[in-house]
């Protein structure tokens, strides 16, 4: 395994982090992330790896996804061995000071920690007034609670805003950004990614195989997450037609380079400067391919290659406006009927 750096701070990452939206009580949010047993198992073998880089929600699957990792985490490793991220918006209050100094508390609660590495906005909030939530977050990091603060999907002029904020009034100011990058969805090159990597902020893109899209030659699989996650589907059935040319791209390489497809989605996001993907996994042999991938190193030409049939794509994963209250699942496609 490799690390690196967490933004401008001391905190070392491995360079594969694990998501925790794979962790929790079935039928909570989604039908297919593991229960607490195979959760264990799943944690036990990124150890074993050597990732110490964690992330998860107090919305994934109703605060169960954070109860099973620090559970498994509790049993296998000690706590200053790895670093635990977890979010804070889909939540009553949203990214109010109430809300935070709330929610922190149900989060450490169920994690079994008293502090936590990175705590994630999970979105911009278009309710609260930015100074209150950094003000907030930057009690935090004073108490204790929080090492590091991070941001999720939004417009680059919005984290833009929030950094600015945090650097007037002498705050602590965010170290990562998780967004929606990977081969299938660049829109953040424009202007978010810019903003981060002028100002030092780490890259830990959720959906880096596109939900699954860039491991397979084909769009549709038989896995039950396939055939139930209407998120997935919404978020890339739209672009079909353009993201299979992508696809295939990614197919060849692979074949070129005799690897799995998904180890070449993943080097392109280390070539592209990411720290740290985000790799959700629901067995032990997802996490072994996904280290695999450090192995591989992809070309000037081969980068060209992949990204050349790219077209502009609807946004998704930074919203403008706050969804109704109790919205967990956004982009989510709704049934014909």
């Amino acid at each position: 395994m490799e690390y690196t750096k967490l933004g401008k701070t001391d905190i070392e990452i491995s360079r594969l982090c694990v998501g925790c939206m794979s962790f929790g009580k079935p039928g909570t949010m989604h039908d297919w992330t593991l229960d607490a047993a195979d959760t264990e198992k799943m944690v036990r073998h990124a150890l074993s790896l050597g990732i110490n880089f964690f992330d998860t929600a107090n919305g994934y699957s109703k605060g169960t996804s954070e109860e099973y990792l620090g559970q498994a985490l509790r049993k296998n490793v000690a706590r200053d061995q790895v670093v635990i991220a977890s979010k804070v918006y889909f939540n009553p209050g949203r990214l109010s000071s109430t809300a935070i100094h709330r929610e922190i508390d149900g989060t450490l609660q169920r994690l079994g920690t008293d502090y936590l590495d990175l705590y994630i906005i999970h979105r911009f909030d278009y309710e609260t007034p930015i100074e209150e939530t950094m003000a907030a977050l930057n009690d935090l990091v004073k108490a204790g609670k929080v090492r590091a603060i991070g941001a999720s999907a939004m417009y680059g002029y919005q984290f833009y805003n929030m950094q600015l904020t945090a650097r007037d009034h002498g705050w602590a100011s965010f170290q990562a950004m998780e967004n929606h990058y990977n081969l299938l969805y660049r829109e953040d090159e424009r202007e978010l990614i810019p903003i981060c990597r002028q100002m030092g902020v780490s890259l830990i893109p959720y959906s880096p195989l596109a939900g699954g899209h860039l491991t397979h030659p084909y769009w549709h699989s038989d896995t039950l997450r396939s055939r139930t996650d209407r998120v997935l589907a919404g978020k890339y059935d739209r672009a079909q037609e353009n993201d299979m040319q992508i696809v295939k791209r990614v197919q060849k390489l692979a074949e070129r380079y005799h690897v799995k497809m998904q180890q070449v989605a993943l080097a392109w996001q280390w070539a592209k400067g990411v720290a740290a993907p985000i790799v959700g996994a629901t067995k032990a042999s997802y996490l072994d391919d996904a280290a695999a991938a450090l192995d591989l190193q992809l070309t000037k030409q081969d980068i060209a290659y992949l990204e050349a049939p790219y077209q502009p794509h609807a946004i998704v994963g930074a919203i403008n406006h706050n969804p109704d209250q109790g919205t967990v699942l956004i982009d989510e496609k709704k049934d014909a009927n």
